[in-house]
């Protein structure tokens, strides 16, 4: 069975923070994916748009919403950066294909979860959560997300917004080289998970972010906090 694929068009392209870009894509009818996937886009060579190659992306919008998010960290002269810095602008179309991925939430939950991630490894969670908690899930969710500095972060308000909706939702956000006025969490998401966490028994633990993070966290996990293999979730990039 092939692939789908679809033609979209962009209607937004904005840097949030320092090496942070977030675009919006048109939803094409007929494309339908969960919460947590991926999807391929078709990135042109600038110096020849002929010269296609594909990128990942996890979507970052809920299967509810209208439009397409992602959320993407630029790379000194990565073929997508260059693409998304340089050309890509609203109205532009492309060409997705998917959705892939498995890192996606069971039918049914009934443990609490537990939410690991570093940058732009927030996004399958921002796909995840609002239905999650529109949908009367009641076990506690708690976010672990981590970013190096203040200028790195993006998307602070919006899930401390959603944690005062919701009192079963708690996000703690960690700078390991903050500024003097930051007076949230310091250090790697790693060594906050033993402060928050005090009963492993009751967890689900979904990780997503750079691989250094996840291998470390997937070892904690398996080793020490005493996770059950089928309660371990990771979903890594590069």
């Amino acid at each position: 069975m092939p692939t789908p694929s679809y033609i979209v068009s962009c209607t937004h392209n904005e840097r949030i923070a320092q090496d942070i870009y977030e675009i919006h894509f048109s939803k094409p009818e007929g494309l339908t994916f969960k919460a947590g996937q991926f999807i391929l886009f078709d990135v042109p060579l600038i110096e020849n748009p002929a010269d296609i190659q594909t990128r990942a992306f996890s979507v970052a919008s809920s299967p509810e919403e209208s439009d397409l998010l992602f959320i993407m960290k630029m790379k000194e002269h990565g073929r997508a950066s260059r693409w998304i810095q340089e050309s890509l602008k609203p109205g532009d179309t492309m060409r997705l294909q998917g959705p892939f991925g498995l890192f996606t939430l069971p039918s049914t939950l009934d443990h609490d979860l537990l939410l690991l991630c570093t940058s732009t490894g927030v996004a399958p969670f921002r796909s995840q959560l609002p239905g999650l908690l529109a949908s009367g899930f009641s076990k506690r969710i708690d976010l672990i997300y981590g970013v190096r500095t203040d200028a790195d972060l993006f998307w602070k308000d919006y899930f401390e917004n959603l944690a005062k909706q919701y009192p079963n939702f708690f996000v703690h956000i960690a700078l390991t080289q903050p500024s003097p006025e930051w007076t949230g969490h310091v250090g790697r998401v790693q060594t906050l998970v033993p402060q928050i966490v005090q009963d492993w028994t009751t967890r689900k633990v979904y990780v997503c972010g750079n691989p250094a993070m996840t291998a470390d966290i997937k070892k904690l996990c398996l080793e020490q906090w005493g996770i059950k293999k089928e309660d371990f979730h990771m979903e890594g990039y590069i």
